[in-house]
């Protein structure tokens, strides 16, 4: 009776410590979220004196305009070429981290790859803008090693919103690629390669697969934000910059229409989780 009783209070003493944070998570997520949904569908912003009344007229006008599905596909594909550029330069360098890589040389490198998390977004975006401009940082650098004169504007251009991109959400896939390849035994290594595995087949047929739940984890964290991305594409991006997450921005900072705003909003979220229950079935039976 006395161990059940001690038990019990372990446990309330567990949920007493855990419901702040859960509580404050809940409330995070689930009060936007119910405002955004009311907005999106009423007439006008319930502010002011203003007459409203519900309507569906706000999710109605995505399908009557082609061109709010046209900037939403450009937005899922720009997430996808950010998502998969991501995982072709974070996992090697993971992989070097976890494995190749000990001591201090370890920990100077982990620094340089949380070092975006030390500046602000603005910071970083403008700073590629000076760097990728004409006559910016990488134009004049280039002519001054190259025996010939080049000329690098790489601003306005989708290559500089990729880029910026890539930068701000590279150390995601990183950081989650490391956590899974430190779980995997170097002696699995060893005794593949004792029986006679090549590095290819190592990585292919051990490696990957074992690392699999981190590029997943990685994978999302990066296409979540991307497909909704506004500041990239705005600044760096500049007339060729117009994709989905803009369109949505204008709607609630330029023109005003909150209640358009907050139906592309849910539209965007629900292909976006669309997406992924469409994927998850994929990556559960590569994981398995």
């Amino acid at each position: 009776m006395a161990g059940g009783t001690a038990i019990g209070g372990a446990r309330a003493g567990l949920i007493a410590l855990l419901s702040p944070a859960y509580l404050w998570l809940t409330a995070a997520i689930f009060l936007p979220l119910s405002a955004m949904l009311f907005f999106s569908l009423v007439t006008e912003l319930p502010f002011g004196g203003a007459e409203w009344a519900f309507t569906l007229e706000n999710y109605r006008a995505f399908f009557e305009t082609p061109t709010y599905a046209t900037l939403l596909w450009k937005s899922v594909r720009l997430g996808l070429i950010v998502t998969v550029v991501c995982l072709l330069v974070g996992f090697p360098c993971a992989y070097v981290l976890a494995k190749a890589i000990r001591g201090r040389a370890r920990e100077a490198l982990f620094l340089l790859v949380i070092l975006p998390f030390w500046s602000n977004s603005l910071v970083r975006i403008f700073s590629w803008a000076i760097v990728l401009r004409g006559n910016g940082v990488l134009d004049l650098g280039l002519n001054a090693l190259l025996p010939f004169e080049v000329d690098v504007s790489l601003m306005f251009t989708t290559h500089a919103i990729v880029i910026g991109l890539v930068h701000s959400y590279l150390p995601y896939v990183i950081l989650t690629s490391y956590l899974a390849l430190q779980a995997i035994d170097d002696n699995l290594i060893d005794a593949a390669r004792s029986m006679g595995a090549g590095k290819l087949t190592i990585l292919w047929r051990l490696i990957l697969p074992l690392s699999l739940p981190g590029l997943v984890a990685g994978a999302v964290l990066i296409f979540v934000p991307v497909v909704g991305a506004f500041m990239e594409p705005r600044i760096l991006g500049g007339r060729v910059g117009t994709y989905y997450g803009t369109v949505i921005e204008d709607q609630f900072v330029a023109v005003y229409n909150w209640p358009l705003g907050a139906a592309l909003s849910f539209i965007l979220l629900a292909v976006v989780l669309f997406i992924l229950a469409v994927a998850s079935p994929m990556l559960k039976r590569a994981q398995a």
